[in-house]
């Protein structure tokens, strides 16, 4: 509605038609980046707690994780429910660090767009914009992120260091 003008039972129908191509093909019209499942491995074999935010349908995120055999890597995926009241990228942090009893300060946000930095800062989180995905640096700029790196060779060696 924000970026197209539609209304919003056109934004429902619109949500609906997505929804019908995403669950049976969109989902697992993915890549893994190169390096991402080595880096989440030494992350993991490392103690750290590794857990997804997304604002996509959390069943969704879980079994495009596990399509591409990323899922044991993460000790919890928390998403949008279907219904959308947990929706936006800041509620569904927040479900997050509440459920997980993580103050924020023990904690970073990793993404590709302006809404997770906006959703780590209003949840009091550092936030690191990476820019192998869909954001620019521009984007993640305007966004105060506290870290941005290019690759994912760059998170790592970021990551080994907070």
């Amino acid at each position: 509605m924000k970026y197209y003008g539609l209304s919003e039972d056109d934004a429902t129908r619109a949500v609906t038609d997505y929804r019908e191509y995403f669950v049976p093909h969109g989902m697992f019209e993915n890549e893994v980046y190169d390096g991402i499942p080595e880096m989440l491995a030494d992350l993991k074999a490392s103690g750290r707690r590794l857990i997804v935010a997304t604002s996509k349908p959390e069943k969704f995120a879980i079994q495009i994780l596990e399509h591409f055999g990323l899922l044991s890597y993460f000790d919890r995926v928390y998403g949008a429910t279907m219904d959308s009241s947990r929706s936006k990228k800041g509620d569904i942090i927040a479900y997050a660090l509440g459920n997980e009893k993580i103050s924020p300060d023990e904690a970073l946000m990793i993404g590709d767009r302006h809404h997770d930095i906006d959703g780590a800062h209003e949840n009091g989180l550092a936030a690191v914009g990476v820019l192998y995905g869909y954001g620019d640096r521009e984007e993640h700029e305007a966004a105060g992120a506290e870290f941005i790196v290019a690759t994912v060779e760059e998170l790592g060696k970021l990551l080994e260091k907070v």
